[in-house]
């Protein structure tokens, strides 16, 4: 009798589970809205408290800044200097939103990164929906959500979320036109496509031109290139009612591109395509340059913690690639990894728009008992899970003893909790128990993204110069002062500092400055004080030092020592 009782509580435990997976999966709205919390966990974290993340995080979100402060909402400028790299939509939607925050009255609204990271936030949530809605063309609800929750957890759709860019806006666009496209290879056989998938296939076609240019056009061109070859016809595409979309798009997109070519004289179609993408593909630029293979590499790392089940799921894309839906992932994958491997120029969030299809391919693969311990060398591969978050929980705790002199003491229990889930993954992977290793995976990656950005980089002051300078900045006992800076460039100073901060290339300049009166503040890099020392020596002024910011500048890779000199008070 009292050996039942555990036994029976054991198997009520295991109904309860069993009838809420059952409640959840009845409907989509319940799944979307356990994939949007899964989601809010692992894009939330640090989301306010992150500093700007130079480089290009704080050129978008000063761009933007500048629209508003000008009123100009066609022309892209960082200070003085034209930004006609991409085209316009996420500084529209990053003014929006800042915009929208000082309404509801959100102090210093202008300079708060959080307000020009929301347009990414939405992105990555939508990209994460997305992924659900795309997969329906291949699976039932529960292979759907499981597509979609690798998404949600993977690596860099996290990172890509927490930065004012256009990646995790243009990974949403690129998923609702490849699941628009898979509806019309997948069923061309019904002749109609229903006009909720036309909809978001042509809005996301267009959305994708405004924020990122040719890209879309590239994953779903290529894509439908090599599917008509397959199919010795392209007729299929005619279910997607392409004159009738182009016109739709044209009528979106084509006043912008007007406005901007009249306003530039052209610059911005010479200086986008010509310098921009073409220089992309011809010589790298200076800093982004890697090898083919480059994407590889770097995808164990970026679609953690499904990287791996990924990886032996390849096999399985080979043997079936005649199948329909396998076809059909392999050409969104294969020919845009091509290109991606092929430009000189790499950074590793450019192949994310193409991990929805991975991780369709991996789902599929798991589903039918391919991936599992029994594939050549699986289990020691699978180590690979716990690599991640054991790599970080020693590799954070060493960078912040190097710089800030503690170990992230406030992060250890999530990235201890992380690699002990990884370890778990790991285990029920050599068990042979692939659904409950996907969940203890997605479990690990939101511990690890409230270790990593909710409380690891809090702990890493060393790294927040520009944030410890614009406070110097904002602290002196004089109002609105003039600032400039020599030797220490980043655009996050720009950005936390103002539109006018002066950037200045000598010693001797940065005494003249100082010179003109009023209240201003110069920070001078520990490089340049003998020569900026020397000219007020010969100019008889005498600079206050107001204190000295010391860190590691991680995009120059060397350690800094900025001294900050104010007059005028």
């Amino acid at each position: 009798m009292d050996g039942s009782v555990p036994q029976q509580r054991m198997s009520l435990r295991h109904v309860s589970v069993a009838q809420l997976t059952s409640l959840v999966e009845r409907s989509h709205a319940r799944l979307c809205a356990v994939l949007v919390l899964l989601s809010l966990v692992c894009f939330l974290p640090g989301f306010t408290t992150l500093q700007p993340m130079d480089r290009d995080e704080p050129r978008y979100a000063q761009a933007s800044k500048q629209m508003l402060e000008t009123g100009d909402f066609v022309d892209i400028r960082f200070q003085d200097e034209a930004r006609h790299k991409k085209p316009v939509g996420i500084y529209w939607l990053q003014s929006a939103s800042v915009a929208l925050g000082e309404a509801l009255g959100v102090p210093e609204a202008r300079t708060t990164i959080a307000l020009y990271r929301i347009p990414s936030l939405l992105g990555a949530i939508a990209s994460v929906l997305l992924t659900y809605w795309a997969a329906l063309a291949f699976f039932g609800r529960r292979g759907a959500f499981l597509t979609a929750a690798l998404m949600a957890t993977c690596v860099i759709l996290m990172v890509e979320a927490r930065l004012a860019k256009t990646d995790a806006m243009l990974t949403a666009c690129s998923v609702a036109v490849m699941g628009g496209l898979a509806r019309a290879y997948l069923s061309r056989g019904a002749g109609v496509l229903p006009r909720r998938a036309l909809l978001i296939f042509w809005t996301g076609f267009t959305l994708g031109i405004l924020i990122k240019g040719p890209l879309v056009l590239m994953f779903a061109g290529l894509a439908a290139a090599v599917l008509s070859y397959k199919e010795h016809s392209a007729r299929w595409l005619l279910t997607l009612r392409p004159w009738l979309g182009l016109l739709f798009t044209l009528a979106i997109v084509l006043p912008w591109f007007v406005a901007i070519a009249i306003k530039s004289g052209g610059e911005f179609f010479a200086a986008s395509v010509g310098k921009d993408m073409l220089g992309k593909m011809g010589t790298a630029q200076k800093y982004h340059w890697a090898p083919p293979g480059f994407y590889l590499l770097s995808f164990f790392a970026t679609f953690w913690p499904g990287a791996i089940l990924a990886a032996i799921a390849v096999p399985f894309a080979w043997i079936h690639r005649r199948e329909e839906p396998v076809a059909f992932a392999l050409a969104w994958i294969v020919p845009s990894w091509i290109v991606f491997e092929a430009v000189p120029t790499k950074l590793p969030h450019y192949t994310m728009p193409l991990f929805p299809a991975v991780a369709i391919i991996t789902v599929m693969a798991i589903a039918r008992h391919f991936v599992g311990p029994h594939r050549p060398a699986a289990k020691p591969a699978a180590l690979l899970i716990p690599f991640i978050p054991l790599g970080l929980a020693i590799g954070l705790s060493i960078v912040a003893w190097s710089f800030d002199g503690l170990p992230p003491f406030r992060a250890l229990p999530a990235l201890i909790i992380s690699s002990l889930l990884a370890l778990w993954a790991w285990w029920l992977f050599v068990k042979n128990r692939m659904v409950p290793t996907l969940w203890a995976g997605f479990l690990s990656s939101a511990f690890l993204a409230i270790g990593v950005f909710g409380f690891a980089q809090l702990d890493l002051r060393s790294l927040k110069i520009s944030d410890r300078l614009a406070e110097v900045a904002h602290n002196v006992p004089c109002g609105n002062p003039q600032v400039a800076t020599l030797g220490y460039r980043e655009p996050s100073l720009v950005f936390l500092t103002g539109t006018n901060l002066d950037m200045l290339d000598s010693g001797a300049e940065a005494s003249r400055f100082l010179r003109q009166g009023g209240c201003r503040v110069v920070f001078v890099d520990k490089r340049f004080e003998g020569e900026f020392r020397a000219e007020n020596e010969r100019l008889r002024q005498k600079p206050v030092l107001s204190t000295r910011v010391q860190g590691f500048n991680i995009n120059s890779g060397r350690q800094v020592d900025i001294a900050a000199y104010a007059t005028g008070f």
